[in-house]
């Protein structure tokens, strides 16, 4: 590159989002959260950069995020480089957070991902060689990795738990697989498999009532469902803001409950969650650990992905949390009830019961492989994912506030041409 290219490339423009894809939604009446008001999702559809080329079905994957959000990011990060402004600064984040699912703000610590917090509670709780640890056969890699890890290095045990058709049914098999060694229940809060919603207050109670740790993978709770982890009364939860809340890509969250937040040892830190620390003392020391779940993030964080999390909060909360959970429940049951007509050429595997679901459809085709079907859906423009994870062997769709009922309407029609 020559000197003119360079400064060609250095006097670019980074032009803001244009204004009028930053239209602020106009005051609510409780009618517009209906979720069968289509004017008004359609309306809400606008708030995104989705095209209308493809059909996205994969929020379960990752979320698109709004315009706010995207904006959100881009104008602090203008902010910290036109000052090199140090990058820090979270609390806002971590009380955002905590609002919207329901705890204290010392209960949340600053991840990038379901999967770091999965890793601080497997490698930070302590078991011992032989101690038991209960998990499914519906766990994504990121659920599952953590604790085989931690099995690899102490030789914990691995406990691996059927699921039923039911939430009274799964309470059940967990607690036939409770043995006097076992310590702690880690298990999905929402399978990433079938969709299964876990009956989480159950299993934290009975985890409770054994003595006994209740972990949760929860990267698909938080903007799907309206959640109250103080109502759970789960120990921890790990999750993520990319997914179902549409928020930065590369920003998540752990829950430690306040009670268990001593019984959890840090693994990795550095500044922030410390109470001080002294080279020059003999020996050298860490003089003490954060009196709250920030003792498990540290260092320089990204202030930019911070205020996006906060726009993510206020922008379901300015349409209702539990606006958009009816929303995106109702939007699958029309997948559904859709996908039932059509018979025994589907295989529905997300259960039957309406409190065991929520917006992730999960089903089989008869006549045509996963595979075969992710191409074919593919050419018809529907972006969808296909879960060879345990074998399920399944097609996976995931709705949101976006997905309208035409795009559901074509997807049926596109299954029902397949079978």
């Amino acid at each position: 590159m020559n000197r003119k290219e360079f400064l060609g490339i250095g006097m670019l423009a980074f032009p803001a989002l244009a204004a009028s894809a930053l239209k602020p939604i106009p005051p609510l009446q409780p009618s517009d959260h209906a979720p069968d008001n289509e004017h008004f999702w359609q309306s809400i559809r606008s708030q995104f950069p989705l095209g209308t080329a493809t059909t996205y079905f994969n929020t379960g994957s990752m979320g698109a995020s709004p315009y706010s959000v995207i904006d959100a990011v881009y104008q602090k990060s203008l902010t910290i480089n036109s000052k090199a402004e140090y990058g820090g600064g979270d609390h806002e984040a971590m009380a955002a957070i905590a609002r919207f699912v329901g705890v204290d703000i010392d209960e949340i610590a600053l991840t990038h991902n379901v999967t770091e917090g999965n890793n601080l509670v497997a490698q930070g709780l302590p078991l011992k060689g032989g101690d038991e640890v209960i998990m499914s056969m519906h766990e994504h890699v990121g659920g599952a990795l953590p604790w085989l890890n931690r099995a690899k290095h102490d030789g914990i045990v691995i406990k691996v738990v059927q699921l039923g058709i039911t939430g009274t049914e799964t309470l059940a098999n967990i607690e036939k697989s409770i043995t006097a060694k076992t310590k702690a229940l880690a298990l999905p809060h929402i399978a990433c498999t079938t969709g299964q919603v876990l009956p989480a207050k159950d299993i934290a109670t009975l985890a409770k009532s054994r003595g006994i740790y209740s972990c949760f993978d929860g990267a698909h709770g938080p903007g799907m469902l309206s959640l109250d982890l103080h109502d759970i009364g789960c120990d921890f939860y790990s999750s993520c803001c990319h997914k179902w809340m549409l928020g930065p890509k590369g920003t998540g969250f752990l829950y430690v409950k306040k009670e268990k937040l001593e019984e959890l040892k840090p693994i990795m830190v550095g500044a922030s969650s410390e109470t001080g620390w002294d080279m020059l003392s003999s020996p050298p020391m860490i003089k003490g650990y954060s009196p709250s779940a920030h003792r498990f993030y540290y260092g320089t964080q990204s202030a930019e992905l911070y205020a996006g999390i906060e726009a993510t909060v206020r922008f379901h909360e300015t349409l209702g949390k539990k606006a958009v959970e009816n929303r995106v429940r109702y939007l699958a049951n029309r997948l559904r009830h859709r996908l039932k007509e059509l018979g025994d050429n589907v295989q529905l595997l997300t259960p039957e019961e309406s409190s065991s679901r929520g917006a992730i459809t999960a089903f089989r085709l008869k006549n045509m492989t996963m595979h075969k079907f992710q191409e074919s859906a593919g050419k018809e423009k529907f972006s969808i994912r296909t879960i060879p994870e345990n074998n399920v062997n399944c097609i996976r769709i995931s709705t949101h506030i976006y997905n309208q009922l035409e795009e559901i309407d074509r997807f049926a029609d596109l299954v029902k041409r397949s079978v």
